[in-house]
């Protein structure tokens, strides 16, 4: 599993999934540490102890250690800003304390194989810096990660940590060289057909790039926010 469900979420999903697929969940990626993608774990953990099958590994960027610790040392700080950016202040938002540490960290890129299937996780700094995306060479599926949301990236707002647009317009021109044929992204449907994901790809970090120059000529000229 590419993500395992968010904070508020991951009962549905688990259920979704197990509609679907019976087999014991042997690796989890996280894509990145934001609370909306790596929770979810702990049901398949129970889920197999209780059929005396091994506990499933999670493999992950390292950094997102360094996220979880942040994560977990203001909590608070973060039920504040994210109520005031997804909710308009309408109520308090929750903040988790408690995150599933990876099994497996990697620092560039990771090619392993599992169940027979090639699976190759790939760094790039973007809407975090722990991000990791992935591609199944055999299938040309492409896993996005938020690095693809079907929406105009998030590439920084001022409450937010750094993000870091020219780099993850990179990536996306890197995985675009890759010629996937499906994308599946962090939110939204799936992109099928060579040519559509190429467009979404490029499409993106076009944007940022013009982002990022729009934005450096205008602090160079000591624009006002």
């Amino acid at each position: 599993i590419v993500d395992t469900g968010g904070f508020f979420d991951s009962r549905n999903k688990f259920d979704s999934i197990r509609k679907m697929v019976p087999d014991p969940l042997h690796t989890a990626i996280f894509t990145h540490g934001h609370t909306d993608h790596v929770f979810g774990v702990p049901q398949f953990v129970k889920e197999a102890a209780s059929k005396g099958c091994s506990r499933p590994r999670v493999i992950a960027h390292e950094a997102i250690l360094d996220r979880f610790r942040r994560y977990a040392e203001t909590a608070g700080w973060n039920g504040v800003i994210n109520d005031r950016q997804f909710l308009g202040v309408a109520g308090e938002q929750a903040w988790p304390t408690q995150f599933y540490v990876p099994d497996v960290t990697f620092a560039n890129r990771l090619n392993t194989r599992i169940g027979g299937v090639d699976v190759h996780l790939r760094h790039a700094r973007g809407e975090t810096d722990d991000h990791t995306w992935v591609f199944f060479p055999d299938i040309r599926l492409l896993c996005t990660g938020d690095l693809f949301i079907y929406a105009v990236p998030n590439a920084g707002n001022p409450q937010k940590v750094q993000r870091y647009a020219g780099e993850w317009a990179m990536a996306l021109r890197e995985m675009a060289s890759l010629e996937p044929e499906i994308l599946a992204p962090g939110h939204g449907f799936p992109i099928l057909g060579r040519d559509r994901v190429r467009q979404a790809l490029e499409d993106t970090a076009a944007l940022l790039e013009s982002l990022q120059a729009q934005t450096l000529i205008l602090m160079n000229k000591g624009a006002t926010l």
